[in-house]
């Protein structure tokens, strides 16, 4: 069976979903891959049940305090209180307290943000790992052994990077073995 001939037209987003599922999911489902929408279908009703709590409202904060922190607003706020502080050097004879109250902001700053960035980067770590996870699924012949691999030893980490080694090699032999014949 041949697909329609494709027309080219002007689509609004809704119709463009329309299409994706009509016109994609057929030829995924041949060739055994799950398409966008079937995901986020699954993950929004997933997400649409949860219920809240302290982990949701800490788990919000972290991820909003990253964002606002790695903003150039917040460097130029940090860039400024520090002028600040330095101009007020002299009003305080440099003094003992003019030094501390330095030193005990940034402490007390820099042990919070490394709880917050670090609750940030293992949600991102962790997301990303799952996204590989479902195109490693998604895909017929990827090998399935790949999925969940961060959870192996460092022993089998470098027996899986030997053996990917030992089949680059096999490739690069093959690639120059066809060069040299033409």
């Amino acid at each position: 069976m041949e697909p329609p001939p494709f027309k080219e037209r002007r689509v609004g987003p809704r119709s463009l979903d329309l299409a994706k599922k009509t016109l994609f999911s057929p030829l995924a489902s041949k060739v055994g891959l799950r398409t966008t929408h079937m995901a986020n279908k699954r993950a929004n009703s997933k997400a649409n049940s949860k219920g809240g709590g302290a982990v949701d409202h800490f788990r919000t904060l972290a991820s909003q305090a990253s964002y606002v922190v790695g903003t150039k607003w917040a460097f130029l706020l940090a860039i400024i209180l520090i002028a600040l502080w330095a101009v007020l050097g002299p009003f305080f004879h440099y003094s003992d307290t003019w030094q501390l109250v330095v030193n005990t902001a940034t402490t007390i700053i820099t042990f919070l943000m490394v709880f917050l960035i670090q609750n940030t980067q293992n949600r991102d770590a962790r997301a990303i790992h799952l996204k590989l996870d479902e195109i490693i699924h998604s895909i017929a012949l990827a090998h399935n052994e790949m999925i969940d691999i961060e959870k192996l030893s460092d022993e089998e980490l470098q027996q899986m990077a030997d053996r990917f080694e030992k089949i680059r090699k096999e490739c690069e032999s093959r690639s120059e073995a066809r060069k040299q014949r033409k």
